[in-house]
């Protein structure tokens, strides 16, 4: 893998910096030397949690704030060197109930923030972190960045479109854009409260509470799974590789795995819970996918990224975590 260069002075913003995938974000940036500001609505339920920043609290900016508050969101942006765009409505169940929340934070949310660089400067990169879910019903697998984007949800749908304005900006204003699309993500610091923002946490919490992991029938679905901190090396290559800027790249294990083999595996290494396969509800039938899985040929040949860690070694290490942490995720 191509080493992450150190940052020092570089000055980061992270958008929905409190939550899964901006809070290990923050850490890593932090190991590197950058000069940190997060800025998080806190939503409730979204996964935004003030335990996931407790050991860098003292080097790192909070300020709280909403992407759809285009004012404070272009003072916060201003002085930025990157912009780490992850704040998101990220339940694909909750954007076919609520659409309009899911346009207004990943839509105009995302116009907000490339409207905030374009005012500002110019230089500042913007990394936009996407979704496998723009893809949806995949006519062929595995899928790379040349599959043509088939959302199935209005999540997937308005990333899609977030995408695009990327690219608009880009082409229109000459900003420094760049689009990772992070398969299944899973890992320390991600909700456990509910499975609408992720099946891997949620059956991690059914195994250590000793409880039942439903699987919907028939469990052979296959599905592709990135550990969290390799997801953030993808993330900040693409923020130090100048080639990076205007692409599209997907972040991803390229090694399915189906999502009955995902549960039993957990109950093992947690050493609790049980399987069980039941017939699937009907709102997760309406933007069923099937099989997904996709390949990261495009991201290794350009960045030389490669996903370093193992679906078994992740989940070791994410059940520890959880393990040790209980108190800051369930209680």
């Amino acid at each position: 893998m191509m080493d992450l260069k150190r940052m020092d002075g570089v000055k980061v913003l992270i958008t929905g910096g409190l939550g899964f995938i901006g809070s290990n974000l923050a850490h890593k940036l932090v190991s590197l030397g950058a000069e940190v500001k997060i800025y998080d609505a806190l939503l409730e339920g979204y996964g935004a949690n003030l335990a996931n920043i407790r050991e860098i609290k003292d080097k790192v900016e909070v300020i709280i704030g909403d992407i759809r508050e285009y004012k404070k969101l272009k003072e916060v942006i201003k002085d930025s060197d990157v912009v780490f765009h992850c704040a998101a409505q990220v339940s694909r169940i909750d954007s076919m109930s609520n659409p309009w929340l899911d346009i207004n934070i990943n839509c105009v949310g995302t116009i907000n923030v490339l409207e905030a660089v374009k005012e500002s400067s110019k230089e500042t990169k913007v990394i936009y972190t996407s979704s496998r879910a723009v893809a949806g019903l995949a006519k062929k697998l595995p899928v790379d960045e040349e599959t043509p984007p088939n959302p199935v949800d209005i999540y997937g749908a308005d990333k899609h479109v977030a995408e695009m304005y990327c690219k608009i900006y880009h082409r229109a204003y000459g900003l420094k854009t760049t689009i990772l699309r992070l398969t299944n993500c899973y890992g320390p610091r991600a909700q456990m409260k509910t499975p609408r923002y992720g099946v891997i946490n949620w059956f991690i919490k059914m195994a250590l509470e000793n409880k039942i992991l439903t699987v919907y029938h028939p469990g052979t679905m296959l599905r592709d799974y990135v550990y969290v901190d390799d997801a953030i090396d993808a993330l900040i290559l693409a923020a130090q590789n100048n080639e990076a800027v205007n692409e599209i790249f997907y972040v991803t294990s390229g090694n399915p795995i189906t999502l009955v083999e995902l549960a039993n595996m957990i109950v093992r290494i947690a050493n609790g819970g049980e399987v069980k396969i039941v017939k699937s509800q009907k709102e997760w039938e309406l933007i069923e996918i099937g099989d997904f899985y996709a390949t990261y040929d495009k991201i290794k040949k350009k960045l030389g990224w490669y996903p370093k860690t193992d679906i078994e070694t992740g989940l070791r290490e994410t059940i520890q975590f959880y393990k040790e942490r209980w108190s800051d995720y369930l209680l």
